[in-house]
């Protein structure tokens, strides 16, 4: 009976093995495959974010920043987006955001967050920013034409904040499920690739409108758009600027989530545009 009870355990265990690993891969506290944990101290407050360097460290490479969504976390959108599958020769970097108040979802501020201001919080994200760059520029060989921003919800909008904060370091915004807050006479034209759902309960469909429509504005766009992309469930239209700036808006039927082809469409858009 001793014998047929180890027997039986040792079988468990070595059918259970390969799901514990997945498990394991689950667990907030291990960072995800390709990826690693790194600190800084901003303001003497510990920040964390998750980055991924290529392989290929010999040539100057572009950095993606990938901010997440109010109450989301870096690991969830590295699992969720799928980025780095897009994106294979990007260092991409996930950071972690800081309890912040919502007046949408969280007016509490018990939840992680961006600053949805230039100014707001002592630019604590700001200098986040400003700190993980410097840092990978001290490591790597980093091409100053090709530093991008792009995030979901929150953190689409954060990234318009460093469009306004940052215009002369990034390359170009991405925003999923985001809208623009900053007034358009704050802003140098910068190219923008802006996702959208129809019937997103969060950030309306109508505010994103409306962004479109001061980006074409400050952008120098043409209102008239012509096809750009089919990827996933999105069909992205491409609005030419005079001034070196398109607007790309792809637009789905659903809701406030990080859609299929989101990364591929963003990916590709930051690709065809480098700093001038």
């Amino acid at each position: 009976m001793r014998l047929f009870v180890i027997l039986f355990l040792s079988l468990f265990t070595a059918i259970q093995a390969p799901a514990q690993g997945k498990l394991r891969d689950l667990l907030p506290g291990r960072p995800p495959d390709g990826f690693t944990e790194r600190t800084w101290t901003v303001d003497g407050v510990k920040r964390t974010a998750l980055v991924r360097v290529p392989a290929d460290t010999k040539s100057s490479l572009a950095v993606v920043f990938c901010w997440h969504g109010h109450g989301g976390n870096s690991a969830q959108s590295v699992r969720g987006w799928a980025f780095d599958k897009a994106d294979a020769t990007s260092i991409l970097v996930y950071p972690q955001g800081l309890p912040t108040v919502s007046p949408l979802v969280d007016k509490e501020g018990r939840r992680s967050g961006w600053q949805s201001a230039v100014g707001d919080g002592g630019d604590r994200d700001i200098k986040l920013f400003d700190a993980i760059l410097a840092d990978l520029k001290k490591e790597r060989s980093v091409d100053d034409r090709r530093i991008y921003s792009m995030g979901h919800s929150n953190g689409a909008a954060f990234s318009y904040v460093l469009w306004q904060a940052r215009p002369d370091v990034l390359a170009a915004v991405g925003s999923v499920a985001g809208s623009l807050t900053v007034k358009a006479r704050d802003l140098k034209p910068l190219p923008v690739i802006h996702v959208a759902g129809e019937n997103d309960p969060l950030v309306r469909f109508a505010w994103q409108k409306a962004t479109f429509a001061a980006v074409r504005r400050f952008n120098g766009c043409t209102d008239e758009g012509k096809p750009y992309a089919k990827e996933g469930v999105l069909e992205a239209t491409l609005f030419a600027s005079t001034k070196g700036a398109p607007l790309v808006t792809a637009i789905h039927q659903g809701g406030h989530e990080y859609p299929k082809g989101s990364s591929e469409l963003i990916t590709r858009f930051f690709k065809e545009n480098p700093r001038k």
